[in-house]
């Protein structure tokens, strides 16, 4: 094992108690059970009866998409049909009671002139509170709400686009384009002052890109069956969310930042059954950056992901970095995450920029064929370079992993906490199985690290 150690670091031969994760899963098949998954009555509203026309690039279908979902919304409730064929459009605003049903062979394909994205809408940006470019599906203090079919939505992002305004010439970035460094720097500067929101308005030239699917304040969600890809920014992002279902979705975008799916500030959710193949982390869980994560005080919490697969991207499952307002109790399970450009299995990042508590985190039965960087990462030095007030040591405790399975790795486990702190603590790893690793293990600045029955290339790690 590889010791590179500023604390006195424990490593025991524990056994966990002997039911604590089938009755931490149990807890997790009551989150679920409580779900409340939406239902809509069975009235069809199809788009093309509103004036959509398929296959013409030159024309925008968003009014005449937007009409239809108002009709449904206003006459109870329904099903808004996107029918066969390729339907461009700009943004679209989902509305209380209405199911948007994309069919087989139907594709709602996003423009990617700028200008239709404003004015901004109330969102958050990286964690941070804020008027922005208007998400490609937008919903607002909505209830009973859900996208499913078939069919596929195409943000359009690319290195020619969207993909560009990152600002890095990996990307399409060329000097004088517009490109979010400046914007980023603003909005950054107005959290740390405490800027009331209303007046952090970021404009076109700011750069700032859009989520592909961004659910405000909204409750009782599902998203079924749809592909979706090519998104500018985060893919599909709750936030201030409360019960909602992610079921049997494929998501493909390898643009910056394209994390699949961050839930921040939100609770109650089931992902199960989807495939994740991203520029970013898979599932990134989120609770606010800094003073806005602080000063809403809200954290994630119960979210399950089961049966899923993670290909590319930065992590399976993260928690962070935008974690101000904290994370508790998340259940991952039956997954399998493999690729050569899959970075990190399970990863929690965060700093004392951010603070926050993230505890109760359950993993079992998990396949990693194959990773870069470690099985399990935790880092408390997350962006060391960030300008910020650091007085806000965070914690990280209670992760258990169970029967998880990796076959290529540089490390097992990579944990580095603060030094002359112990804010890393009760991590235990139980009938776990490492080969093809190149360094063992790294851990510093953490305090009881257990391990049962853990193998590293075939050798028993006990102390």
């Amino acid at each position: 094992m590889k010791k590179r150690l500023a604390l006195p670091l424990l490593f025991a031969i524990v056994a966990c108690t002997p039911n604590l994760m089938e009755d931490a899963f149990n807890q997790a098949e009551n989150i679920v059970k409580n779900i409340e998954i939406p239902t809509f009555p069975e009235k069809e509203y199809n788009i093309v009866d509103f004036g959509a026309v398929a296959d013409e690039p030159q024309i925008l279908n968003h009014q005449a998409i937007n009409n239809a979902i108002t009709a449904a919304h206003e006459d109870g409730g329904g099903v808004v049909i996107v029918p066969k064929g390729t339907f461009h459009t700009g943004p679209i605003v989902l509305k209380s009671f209405v199911n948007l049903h994309i069919e087989e062979d139907a594709v709602l394909k996003f423009t990617t002139e700028v200008s239709y994205y404003y004015p901004p809408v109330l969102t958050r940006w990286e964690g941070m509170d804020c008027y922005n470019a208007h998400p490609l599906i937008y919903a607002y203090e909505e209830k009973n709400i859900a996208i499913t079919g078939k069919g596929t939505i195409d943000g359009s992002a690319s290195n020619e686009n969207w993909w560009s305004k990152k600002g890095s010439p990996q990307y399409g970035y060329e000097p004088g384009m517009i490109n979010q460094r400046i914007g980023r720097d603003k909005l950054m500067a107005y959290q740390q002052a405490d800027v009331p929101v209303e007046g952090r308005i970021m404009t076109e030239e700011d750069g700032l890109r859009p989520q592909l699917i961004n659910l405000y304040r909204c409750t009782n969600i599902l998203i079924e069956g749809v592909h979706i890809c090519n998104s500018p920014f985060w893919i599909i992002h709750p936030l201030f969310c409360d019960q909602m279902v992610l079921r049997n979705v494929t998501i493909l975008s390898h643009g910056p930042n394209s994390d699949g799916c961050d839930p921040e500030s939100s609770s109650n959710i089931l992902i199960e059954n989807c495939v994740f193949d991203t520029g970013d982390d898979c599932i990134a869980i989120k609770s606010g950056r800094n003073n806005d994560g602080r000063r809403w005080n809200i954290p994630s919490e119960n979210i399950v992901v089961r049966n899923c697969k993670m290909k590319d991207g930065h992590a399976g499952v993260a928690v962070g970095s935008e974690i101000s307002g904290g994370y508790r109790n998340l259940y991952v399970e039956n997954c399998e995450m493999s690729s050569p450009e899959l970075d990190r299995a399970i990863r929690i990042k965060t700093s004392n920029c951010r603070g926050g508590i993230v505890e109760n985190v359950y993993v079992r039965n998990i396949t990693v064929g194959e990773c870069k960087e470690a099985v399990l990462k935790i880092n408390l030095i997350y962006d060391p370079s960030e300008q910020c007030v650091r007085e806000y040591p965070p914690i990280v405790r209670n992760v258990y992993l169970e029967n998880v399975i990796g076959q290529k790795s540089r490390y097992g486990v990579y944990i580095t906490g603060l030094e002359d702190r112990d804010n890393v603590y009760n991590i235990n790893l139980t009938n776990c199985k490492f080969d093809g690793v190149e360094e063992e293990n790294s851990i510093v600045g953490a305090k009881d690290v257990h391990f049962k029955d853990l193998y590293i290339n075939s050798k028993l790690i006990k102390n």
